[in-house]
Parts: structure tokens; sequence; C-alpha cells
């Protein structure tokens, strides 16, 4: 299984789990990490966007959780790359059949996201767009890979995580 993992994090040098997250990725040979931040400081190139999805069997966009979305230059991405004839829509069927994983961190910990929490709400019910995109460009929305609590994070706790993350993107569904 061939995975593309487009990692958001406008400010990856000064990230602790997802920078070692991306280090981790790199030493697997059937995962192709793409740094969105890196690559483009202007015009995202849609179609070499749209090829690297296309060879690959499971995608995964990577980001901080931000004002309950993802970093701006992701939302970008997916309003150039998925288009209408290509993603969705008439013969819009270019990712039907592959896998969609969410690997997001968050700055609080666990218990801020959930009814009565200071955000009043689960990450699964905050990451419902992304499933609802999932939907629309027929990948099969799979469980996503949640980071609680970055701020508070040992060295320990994110080199686990990061070997966790690594292996549970690359495992078939069963």
């Amino acid at each position: 299984m061939k995975v593309l993992v487009i990692i958001a994090h406008p400010a990856i040098e000064q990230s602790t789990v997802n920078k070692a997250w991306m280090e981790e990725l790199k030493k697997h040979d059937n995962i192709t990490v793409h740094e969105l931040y890196q690559e483009y400081k202007e015009e995202i190139d849609v179609k070499r966007e749209q090829e690297l999805c296309e060879a690959h069997d499971r995608i995964v966009w990577q980001f901080p959780f931000y004002w309950y979305s993802s970093p701006p230059l992701l939302k970008e991405w997916q309003d150039k790359v998925l288009t209408y004839g290509w993603a969705f829509g008439s013969n819009g069927n270019a990712l039907h059949g592959k896998e969609l994983i969410l690997a997001v961190t968050t700055g609080s910990g666990a218990e801020k996201y959930r009814a009565g929490g200071l955000n009043h709400y689960s990450m699964s019910e905050l990451l419902k767009p992304f499933q609802a995109t999932s939907n629309l460009i027929g990948t099969t929305f799979l469980p996503s890979y949640l980071f609680y609590g970055t701020y508070g994070a040992t060295k320990e706790e994110i080199q686990k995580s990061a070997k966790e993350y690594a292996e549970y993107i690359v495992t078939p569904v069963s």
C-alpha cells in the first residue's frame, strides 16, 4: 500500500509532535511525505498534486488543529486540487476507492473536546466537514489519528505516538 501524507503545518520546524511524526514517516519507503508549506510559497501545482493523489492508495492530511479546522494552505489545496470533474461530479472519480485519514494535533487536552468541555464538541463532531469532503470525493474515511495536549507532551509520549502513527497509516483495514 502506497501512502501519501500531506503535511500542512505553517511552522513545522517549531513543532514538537508534527515534526516528530514527519521525521518518523520519512523512515518508511512506502510513505511519501509532502509538506505543503515547504512546497508552495506561491501557486499550488494542481496537476502535480492530482498526480500525487492518483499514485497512492491512501491519503493522509496531517495538520495542527487551527480554529476548529486546518491551517489555510490545506483548505486552499482542497479548493484547488479537489476539482469538479476530477474529484467529484460528472466523471469526477479519480479518488474513488482510495482511503483518507486525518492526523490531527491539538494544543489542549482531550477533556477540552467533549460536551461540557471548553470547546463543547468532540473532535469527531468538529472534524465532520472533512468527513463530508471524503464522502463527496468518494474516498473511504478511516478513523482519525489524534494527539491531544501537545503543549504538555513529554518526549517519550511524542516518540511513542510517532511510531504508532506511522504503523497506523500503513496498516490495511481488515
